[in-house]
């Protein structure tokens, strides 16, 4: 939403129409945001530093000395809540939390505030000031206690802890004034959900009536004037910024924007079914539902960077049956070289315009979080693209990628120690390159895609999907098994395929650039539907297990050869698989990747058994460690429900395996 400049009158009329809106009052004094209608609102009313110029030449205290007794970047912590009122003049202009006679000060915390007299004017004024403020939160609370009957006002501040010669909490609640009969239960779940709060290297404790009593103005009034709003003073000790010298601590000030958030969330949604009238399906209902500008364009801009960078196609070799007959012709001694097509952007402008990218003004932090955590990977693979084909390649993959953990390698070293599956059928039909062009020309008519099938020498594996041309590409002298090629129709068209077609259908973009190490969760979605779909078999198995294996084997240090020899003798890999497994995992200079498929299907298959709806990881090209954010996202209508859906994800034909699979997948950890 963008900022208006209003008048007093025209926030309390929009108040009054329940209009959604974020507007600053004409004079900058304050400002509001309506992102949804909401039994919760939030203010941080010493959040500002702002004198007007003419009170500049009068006062006697200069900016650190008034910085030191304001509340800075509490406007922050609540920056992701729907409703917020925000002050942003200095306290010692006005103190919004004295009453209107109190307001200004003569002298505060043993300081004379005025070297010299203020005029009848400049009194005022900012008596004026703040009159406006309590005429538009009496609007906002009238407007909520008449809509859902009750209504919590989180009262933010801060305090100065150093001048204490005690130990002192990091959150205080300011209870005295309030009903306790009443409220009780509430002020406590209050407590509980702020203890939950974890900070970086601070122990964490929660106080009531310690520091400070709750006798702020804030509090009165909305007390005074409404009978069904509880007020709750938080004040959060300074741990998060240097109060000597001002400069703040950005991880726990993000660490701080994140955890009240979930405890505002947690703690409004059981006072609004206790005391009010609202029963969302879902706390996440108590969020704003609005898309604001800031993230539009942020995504816009980020889509148009890397829309076409497609890292796959990149890394791709450009002579690989020519290597392929090389090496074989050497007899398996002499490893192939690979060559690559020129990348076609520039690294250092490419990293320089995502820096540009104002993500940090997006304002729910959950979201901000994931677009940062998206930009943080494009470099990563910038990185590793620009040293494509050199040492700092495999450091670059590591490092984005990572490579196979203990867990992994026992993982993989449990599948291949599995005896064959007794009864398992030994011939099946095999189908070339065009019969199986004919079945991913059908699967894709069977999902209503529009998208190309091509034969082509430039992909490594048998088949491959290209995002960014929607085509998919068959090796021309692939031979597939039937159960293998219907696998590979649920793997490329049944997930690879439809994530990009639901993406494409999204307002928000980042879904279909990606978010950060998507390939583990996208591949493991995949393989889960080559075993739903009743198509995955031992073999395939054993093969993801020897891509962990030797993948493991290339971060150690062991070359091609010895790899490959290692494939084709000791685990008895056809001579053209083990080559084209080698080739997928030394291209570049050594590409981890591959690894990740076998984590990701354990990692999906225990989160399937465990009955979560996978249609949020659908919805583009997701990542598991972002489904509570996805989750959120589809709750507020950021995103929308995945259009298309995996076939065997509706209807699981698991009893088409063999009926060892599942006890087999068990012994996966």
């Amino acid at each position: 939403m963008k900022t208006k400049l209003w008048s007093v009158e025209e926030i309390i009329r929009n108040i009054e129409q329940e209009t959604l809106f974020e507007a600053q009052e004409q004079s900058g004094e304050f400002s509001i945001k309506i992102a949804r209608y909401v039994p919760f609102c939030c203010t941080a009313i010493h959040s500002g530093s702002k004198l007007r110029p003419e009170l500049q030449a009068k006062i006697a205290l200069n900016e650190f000395q008034r910085w030191y007794e304001e509340d800075p970047f509490t406007d922050l912590f609540i920056q992701s809540m729907p409703i917020t009122l925000v002050g942003h003049d200095s306290r010692y202009e006005y103190d919004l939390n004295r009453s209107p006679e109190d307001c200004i000060y003569t002298e505060a915390w043993g300081q004379q505030v005025w070297k010299k007299k203020l005029s009848n004017t400049d009194l005022r004024i900012s008596r004026r000031k703040h009159a406006n403020y309590y005429r538009v939160l009496h609007a906002l609370l009238k407007k909520l206690e008449e809509k859902f009957g009750a209504a919590l006002l989180y009262d933010i501040h801060s305090y100065n802890y150093r001048r204490w010669n005690r130990v002192v909490p990091v959150f205080n609640i300011g209870t005295e004034r309030i009903d306790h009969d009443r409220y009780r239960k509430s002020i406590d779940h209050w407590k509980t959900e702020l203890s939950k709060i974890q900070l970086s290297n601070t122990h964490v404790d929660v106080a009531e009536n310690d520091v400070f009593k709750g006798h702020g103005y804030n509090l009165a009034y909305a007390t005074a004037h409404f009978p069904h709003t509880l007020v709750l003073a938080t004040e959060v000790k300074k741990v998060y910024c240097d109060e000597q010298n001002g400069d703040a601590f950005p991880s726990i000030i993000k660490e701080l924007q994140q955890q009240f958030k979930t405890a505002i969330l947690n703690h409004a949604s059981v006072f609004s079914q206790e005391f009010g009238n609202w029963q969302p399906e879902s706390k996440l209902k108590l969020l704003g539902k609005k898309i604001d500008s800031t993230l539009v364009k942020v995504d816009k801009k980020l889509f148009s960077l890397v829309k076409h960078f497609e890292l796959l196609a990149s890394v791709n070799p450009t002579n690989t049956p020519s290597e392929k007959n090389k090496f074989f012709r050497s007899k398996f001694t002499q490893p192939p070289q690979f060559t690559y097509q020129p990348i076609r952007f520039n690294p250092y402008i490419l990293k320089q315009e995502l820096l540009s990218l104002r993500v940090q003004d997006i304002e729910d932090i959950s979201i901000r979080s994931l677009y940062e955590s998206t930009v943080n990977s494009f470099f990563d693979k910038i990185d590793l693209l620009r040293t494509l084909n050199t040492p700092r390649f495999l450091y670059n993959s590591l490092r984005y990628f990572g490579r196979p953990s203990a867990q992994d390698l026992r993982n993989a070293a449990y599948l291949l120690h599995l005896p064959p599956i007794p009864g398992a059928a030994r011939k099946e039909p095999i189908y070339d390159a065009k019969q199986a062009r004919e079945m991913f020309t059908s699967a894709l008519a069977a999902y209503g895609f529009q998208a190309k099938t091509e034969l082509s020498n430039m992909v490594i594996s048998k088949v491959m999907v290209l995002n960014s041309k929607q085509s998919i590409l068959i090796q021309p002298n692939a031979h597939f098994r039937k159960k293998e090629l219907l696998a590979l129709v649920e793997h490329e068209i049944g997930v690879h395929m439809l994530t990009s077609k639901n993406a494409r259908k999204q307002e928000l973009k980042i879904l279909q650039a990606g978010l950060p190490l998507n390939t583990l969760t996208q591949e493991g979605l995949a393989i889960l539907a080559e075993y739903l779909s009743g198509n995955l078999s031992l073999t395939r198995l054993k093969k993801l297990a020897l891509r962990v294996l030797m993948v493991d084997r290339m971060v150690n240090g062991v070359d091609f050869v010895t790899c490959f020899q290692e494939l084709h003798r000791d685990y008895e890999l056809d001579a053209n698989e083990a080559f084209n497994l080698l080739t997928r995992i030394f291209r570049g200079g050594g590409f981890t990747k591959d690894f990740l498929y076998l984590a990701g299907f354990v990692q999906v298959l225990r989160f399937w058994e465990e009955q979560h709806d996978l249609g949020p990881l659908l919805t583009g090209k997701t990542a598991l460690a972002y489904y509570p954010t996805l989750v959120e996202m589809l709750e507020r209508e950021l995103i929308t429900p995945p259009h298309y859906v995996t076939n065997s994800f509706i209807h699981p034909a698991i009893d088409k395996n063999d009926p060892l699979f599942t006890y087999l997948l068990s012994g996966l950890r």
